[in-house]
C-alpha cells in the first residue's frame, strides 16, 4: 500500500494519476494522510477507476452532482466509474486517514465483452442513479461489507496467490454492493446527457483557462443556451460557470506556485487571472494568504516531507 500526501490530476481529463497502476494489474491501494495535503480539498474530477474506501480516522465529505455524503471514522463507501466528485475534510486535532482500493472494472470482469462484464459490471458502472454507495457501521449489512473492505487491505503482496485472493475479495464485495445498489440502478438515464455536457464544458475550460472565456463561448461549445449553461453548472457542480473558471484558474496557479519558479506576475498572466494585484486579492480571498506566502508554505511543507 502506498502512502500519499497529495494527488495530481491530469490537466484535461481531471483523472487522478495513479503511480504503480499498470494495465496488466489495474489496481492500486493507497493510504491518504489527508492532514499532510497542502489544502483540505480535492477539486472536481472524474476517472474510469472505481473507488472503494474506508475512513481509518477523521472525517471526509464527498460531493457529487446529486448530493453530499459525510464519512466519519469507521465508515466508508464506493464511488462509481466516471462520476464527477470532489472531497474536503475538516482539519482538527485528530488525524484524517483514508484507505482506498482503486481499480479498473476490468480487473473483475476480465476481457471486454465478457458475460461477467455484461451481467455484473456494466449494470452498476453505467447506472446514472449510482454515484456513491455509502457504507456505515450502524447498519449490519453495510458493516459486514466494511469489514471485508478493511480485510482486503491486509492481504500481503508478497504472499503466493495475492492477485487471485485480492480479486476474489473485491468480487465478493462487488456482488454485495450490486445488491445494495439495485433500487438506484433501476432509475432511468435522464442525467446522462447533462453529465456528458458538463464534462465537455469542463474540458474546454481546462484547455483554454489561460484565455478569456465567456459564458456565451461555453454555451456554444455544448450547443446550448447561455441560460441552460448556467443551470447545468449549478445543477451539477453547485456553482456558476464563472465561479468554476475562477476556481480552476486558481488551482492551476497553486500548481505553478508550488512547482515552478515563475514570478507571481507571470503566473497571473498564464492562468488568465489578470494583473498581479488582482491575482493577489483573488488568491487571498480564496486561500487566506498571498501567493508568495502560499509558495513559501508549500516549499516548507515539501522540505519537511523529505527530511
Amino acid at each position: 500500500m502506498r502512502t500519499i500526501h497529495s494527488i495530481e490530476l491530469n490537466d484535461n481529463s481531471r483523472e487522478e494519476q495513479l503511480p504503480g497502476f499498470d494495465l496488466d494489474f489495474p489496481y492500486i491501494a493507497t493510504c491518504a494522510e489527508l492532514d499532510k495535503y497542502l489544502e483540505p480539498i480535492v477539486p472536481w474530477h472524474w476517472h474510469r477507476t472505481v473507488e472503494l474506501f474506508y475512513m481509518k480516522s477523521g472525517s471526509l465529505e464527498y460531493t457529487t452532482p446529486k448530493g453530499k455524503w459525510t464519512f466519519p471514522a469507521g465508515s466508508g463507501g464506493f464511488v462509481n466509474s466516471n462520476v464527477l466528485h470532489s472531497t474536503s475534510f475538516q482539519t482538527s486535532a485528530d488525524s484524517n486517514i483514508q484507505l482506498l482500493h482503486l481499480f479498473d472494472p476490468s480487473f473483475l470482469s476480465g476481457e471486454h465483452g465478457s458475460r461477467m462484464e455484461a451481467k455484473y459490471i456494466l449494470p452498476l458502472t453505467t447506472a446514472p442513479g449510482v454515484e456513491v454507495i455509502p457504507l456505515y457501521p450502524d447498519d449490519p449489512e453495510q458493516a459486514a461489507i466494511l469489514e471485508e473492505v478493511k480485510q482486503a487491505f491486509d492481504l500481503s503482496e508478497q504472499e503466493w496467490g495475492y492477485e487471485f485472493r485480492l480479486r476474489d475479495s473485491l468480487s465478493r464485495i462487488w456482488l454485495k454492493l450490486f445488491e445494495l445498489a439495485r433500487p438506484a440502478m433501476e432509475q432511468g438515464n435522464a442525467s446522462k446527457d447533462s453529465d456528458d455536457k458538463i464534462k465537455m464544458l469542463m474540458v474546454y475550460i481546462h484547455e483554454h483557462y489561460g484565455e478569456p472565456i465567456s459564458v456565451e463561448q461555453l454555451a456554444q461549445t455544448a450547443h446550448i443556451s447561455k441560460r441552460a449553461c448556467f443551470r447545468l453548472f449549478q445543477d451539477t457542480l453547485h456553482m456558476t460557470p464563472v465561479e468554476y473558471i475562477r476556481s480552476y484558474r486558481l488551482q492551476k496557479a497553486c500548481q505553478m506556485l508550488a512547482k515552478s519558479k515563475e514570478s507571481v506576475t507571470q503566473i497571473a498572466y498564464c492562468c488568465g487571472l489578470g494583473s498581479s494585484s488582482y491575482f493577489g486579492k483573488t488568491f487571498r480571498e480564496e486561500f487566506g494568504c498571498s501567493p508568495i506566502e502560499y509558495r513559501r508554505r508549500w516549499h516548507d511543507s515539501d522540505k519537511n516531507g523529505h527530511q
